[in-house]
């Protein structure tokens, strides 16, 4: 099925805002503020790409051309960013045939890739798909790799219904009176460097060195309306002890940054209300789902398990698994240097890589 792939003008995002609005698997990340800042941060070539049949929108997928050195590659989202989820959204189907939606869904894709072959031709290809694409066959009819990933989401309906599905612990420690001055709210902008600073410490207490993209952070806390990313604090006698940095879309609100173990010891489950504090003010803004943003890690699912969540899965796509693994890594490598060399407030990851791999990004 011939499907016609445009790719959108900076002056054109109010169509691009609309598409993402009308597609039930276009997420937070997919709007235009958000590959904006991206692009900027991560200093790649921004393709936000529309397929239409006809003058119909059929679906989206934004792509981010990385140049290094002698190699070029193709990202949704890029790497070192903390994006979550990116790739293709399907919309106007609902009221086809499966046959029908099908054929428009490989022939979306077909265009795509047909145009960044002719445009970018890269070396590699990822693509992290949001949870609710479901379909990654035209991927691997295409050749490419694709690997599963894991969410849980919980599904909000009302707060004593929640409550009651909850673990018999969580319940307890939401409904407890505490013998403690403390406050949980949505704070402002100033807090969250507090919750980036806390993460980054306790990823160093772990001996697990990370680098917050801070800047691309900061500017989206401008960027976005405050019901879009709210830093959630925690705070005993005045005194931050933890947060959590939300984001949301129409229907869900996503546990992005934070959470962390606190560094003081204080007598309440910190965690356990800062997520019901997110939850409740996701239920009072109309919305319906809290994606805790992973599963995948089996010490920190047990926490997560407790509030009852449905287990969702997205995909990692990409091509060329020969060059894939080593390109990733030196890339990433590379953003870590070019951001603490900016002063960014990031540090480096150590690893090891071949010289040949260490070179497909370097520097220009």
């Amino acid at each position: 099925m011939s499907i016609d792939v445009t790719r959108l003008d900076a002056d054109e995002f109010d169509e691009w805002d609309r598409a993402v609005d009308r597609s039930p698997e276009a997420t937070v990340f997919h709007r235009s503020a958000v590959l904006e800042r991206l692009a900027d941060y991560t200093g790649a070539e921004l393709y936000p790409l529309v397929g239409y049949k006809g003058q119909e929108p059929v679906g989206i997928l934004p792509l981010f051309e990385v140049e290094k050195g002698p190699m070029r590659a193709a990202f949704s989202p890029p790497p070192a960013a903390w994006a979550e989820y990116l790739g293709p959204a399907r919309l106007n189907m609902a009221k086809l045939s499966r046959r029908k939606a099908e054929r428009r869904h490989q022939g979306l894709l077909d265009g795509c890739f047909e145009y960044v072959d002719e445009t970018i031709d890269p070396a590699i290809t990822r693509i992290d798909t949001g949870p609710r694409y479901d379909d990654v066959r035209p991927f691997q009819w295409g050749g490419y790799e694709v690997e599963p990933q894991y969410t849980y989401v919980v599904e909000l309906t009302d707060e004593a219904d929640l409550l009651d599905r909850f673990s018999s612990d969580a319940r307890s420690n939401i409904d407890t009176s505490y013998d403690a001055d403390y406050t949980v709210r949505a704070e402002g902008e100033r807090a969250v460097g507090r919750i980036l600073d806390q993460v980054e410490r306790r990823y160093r207490e772990q001996d697990r060195p990370v680098s917050m993209p801070r800047r691309f952070i900061d500017d989206l806390a401008v960027a976005l309306p405050d019901e879009q990313l709210r830093p959630y604090v925690c705070r005993v006698d005045g005194e931050f002890v933890g947060g959590i940095l939300a984001l949301a879309d129409d229907d869900t609100v996503y546990r992005w940054i934070g959470g962390v173990r606190p560094e003081r010891d204080v007598a309440l489950p910190v965690n356990d209300l800062l997520d019901w504090r997110v939850m409740t003010d996701a239920l009072a803004d109309g919305r319906s789902r809290y994606d805790l943003v992973g599963a995948g890690a089996e010490r920190i699912n047990e926490y997560k398990a407790k509030f009852d969540p449905v287990l969702e899965t997205s995909y990692r796509v990409h091509s060329n698994p020969l060059l894939f693994d080593a390109a990733s890594w030196a890339y990433e490598q590379f953003e870590r240097r070019r951001l603490s060399m900016a002063g960014d407030g990031t540090d480096g990851r150590s690893g090891l890589l071949s010289g040949a791999a260490a070179g497909l990004f370097d520097r220009k």
